[in-house]
């Protein structure tokens, strides 16, 4: 290259440069703030609840409801549960283009070859005979490489790489989910079993009181009216034991579907155990360390980080960039000159683009990604409050429900207390029939009240565990777990 073509290159060069100005990124600006965790108190909504770093709930959390067969259901919905491998083929989608982005920073090396036979017509012939034939033989190699001079590809491939991080961890809070679903479908088939066997127990009473009542119509004791009530009394005790039946059928049909097999697995299940409610405990450094503890939150995280990754790589799409194109090979008409020095050719072409005036796609294009970041830094705060708010909320429910069961077993257990010395009264010819079906339908009420809190107390209890990330940690996630990423200016 000659020194007069050398100085008009770099006089192109620095020209370009200076006019770059004229596409710039002044104004555009973030405004999300991400919130500080130990801003967000929660020492007045906890007060009186036992602090304990044991806590946390370990992986196998819902070994602690104690029921072997319930790990089982939720080690199967894990493998074969179709909502696994949506996050699962997400979290893949999420790599691949990880993969891609990176792809993309490294030069390309191609090669091709080739033969061609033709034929010329007369007005394509130069001698305008016509009829000649021809064969051009050709192999070449080409190469390419954008030098990424202010790091853009870099950082496309960096945010490319937080979003399938946060894929990954999108897979693993669908993990926690699902388990939580298959143990709270687990809780309500419990629940159905103990309805289905109240609405039994109350039609054998109804039974018990229309044969009193039979016998009582017929000494004189009691009217038509009476025993008509009695058996009107029965009949709505059969539709409420159909009617738990088809609430245990429900049951037992939507945790099959959880497990991802068909309606019939749900028959094969086995009645569920009785349920053991957790300690009513949070761990000591509730606020901070949640952080790392729910996987919702840190996947929220790593979203900020990619959309400010995204950010850094749509601001230097407005400097100048570098880009080699070379290429070189051999073309021939003759075969045996193929590699003759008057058959090769090459091509090297360094290229400077620079971005002048493109009405306004830059700027459009970096407000965009300026807006994305705003968005994940809203819904990562969204996150964050409503983690808190989770973990107090059932933190307290499960504080009071079990004064309540208390409460309610106390009334229960007078009320079939009532309810025995009643019947034998009204048995005995000497009670009042209204009496009696009164106090059976308040034992009845008082027996679903019942059945109906300790329901409320374990599905409370896997809450907890969910809400406290059910064992996940993210430790191994080391950037995601530094504060979100500052607005960029």
């Amino acid at each position: 290259m000659s020194g007069k073509t050398l100085r008009s290159s770099l006089t192109l060069v620095l020209s370009a440069m200076i006019l770059a100005g004229c596409a710039n990124y002044s104004g555009l600006d973030t405004s999300g703030a991400s919130l500080d965790a130990k801003s967000l108190k929660v020492g007045q909504s906890l007060n009186g609840v036992t602090l304990s770093p044991a806590a946390w709930p370990k992986s196998d959390w819902w070994a602690s409801l104690g029921d072997p067969q319930l790990d089982g259901l939720i080690r199967e919905a894990l493998h074969d549960s179709p909502d696994m491998q949506i996050a699962e083929a997400r979290a893949h989608q999420a790599s691949a283009a990880a993969y891609a982005a990176d792809a993309e920073r490294y030069p390309t090396l191609d090669a091709s070859a080739g033969i061609s036979r033709s034929r010329l017509a007369r007005d394509q012939d130069p001698l305008g005979q016509g009829g000649a034939y021809s064969t051009v033989r050709n192999v070449s190699a080409g190469f390419n490489y954008n030098f990424d001079l202010w790091g853009g590809q870099r950082d496309a491939w960096e945010a490319a790489l937080g979003q399938a991080r946060a894929a990954e961890v999108d897979r693993q809070a669908a993990q926690l989910t699902l388990a939580a679903d298959v143990a709270r479908a687990y809780s309500d088939l419990g629940q159905a079993h103990i309805v289905y066997d109240l609405a039994n127990e109350d039609l054998k009473r109804t039974k018990q009181m229309l044969d009193l009542s039979q016998r009582r119509l017929s000494s004189g004791i009691d009217s038509q009216y009476q025993f008509q009530q009695t058996q009107s009394l029965e009949a709505s005790s059969e539709a409420s034991l159909i009617d738990a039946e088809k609430r245990l059928n429900s049951a037992k049909i939507a945790l099959a579907v959880l497990l991802g097999k068909g309606p019939d697995r749900g028959n094969e299940i086995a009645r569920p155990k009785v349920l053991q409610a957790s300690v009513v405990a949070v761990p000591s450094v509730l606020p901070a360390e949640l952080l790392g503890r729910r996987p919702d939150l840190v996947a929220a995280r790593w979203r900020v980080e990619a959309a400010s990754k995204d950010i850094d790589s749509a601001k230097t799409q407005f400097y100048p960039n570098l880009n080699l194109t070379a290429s070189a090979g051999a073309e021939s008409l003759l075969g045996d000159a193929m590699f003759g020095s008057a058959s090769r050719f090459f091509n090297i072409a360094p290229t400077i683009s620079v971005p002048i005036f493109d009405g306004g796609r830059l700027r459009a294009n970096l407000d965009a990604r300026d807006a994305d970041y705003d968005l994940a830094v809203a819904q990562y705060n969204k996150s964050l409050v409503k983690a808190l708010g989770d973990v107090s909320d059932t933190i307290n429910q499960l504080r009071d429900i079990g004064r309540q069961i208390g409460a309610q077993q106390h009334a229960t257990d007078i009320a079939q207390d009532s309810y025995n010395t009643v019947v034998q009264r009204y048995g005995s010819g000497i009670g009042n029939y209204l009496d009696v079906l009164s106090i059976e339908q308040q034992l009845l009420q008082a027996q679903r009240q019942l059945a109906n809190l300790n329901a409320e107390q374990i599905d409370l209890s896997i809450q907890l565990m969910q809400a406290l990330g059910g064992g996940f940690q993210g430790d191994t996630l080391t950037a995601a777990n530094a504060s979100p990423a500052t607005p960029h200016n």
